[in-house]
Formats: structure tokens, C-alpha cells, sequence
């Protein structure tokens, strides 16, 4: 299984966005966000785009690999 480390939670709320207000954008659910937030749902690369775009970050600064 490969694991992922992300900064959706702290970009998400130095952006001053609730889970739900983020789901509306990237036009998912809020379970969607909270489940990718605590690592349970890997997100697809389109995912992973519209969210890096809603916070207007890269997708390699939300996630990343393991060393």
C-alpha cells in the first residue's frame, strides 16, 4: 500500500476554508475532503489538481511521497 503524506488540512484552513466550503469549490462532499484530509482516500489526479488550484498551491506542495 502506498501512503501519502498531504497539507490539505493546513492549507485548507490557512486559506480560512471550512471542509465544506472547499468541497463546494472543488465540487465534491465534505466526507471527500475529510477522508483525503485524514489520509483514508487517496485523491485522483483530478482531484488532487482542482484542490491544488482551489488553494492556489501546487499539488507537490499539498502532497507528497514518503522518503
Amino acid at each position: 500500500m502506498i501512503l501519502l503524506h498531504n497539507q490539505l488540512r493546513a492549507h485548507r484552513t490557512a486559506a480560512n476554508l471550512t471542509q465544506a466550503a472547499l468541497a463546494d469549490q472543488v465540487e465534491v462532499s465534505r466526507k471527500t475532503i475529510n477522508t483525503v484530509e485524514n489520509g483514508v482516500f487517496i485523491p485522483s489526479t483530478v482531484l488532487a489538481l482542482k484542490l491544488a488550484q482551489a488553494l492556489n498551491t501546487s499539488v507537490e506542495t499539498l502532497f507528497q511521497l514518503p522518503d
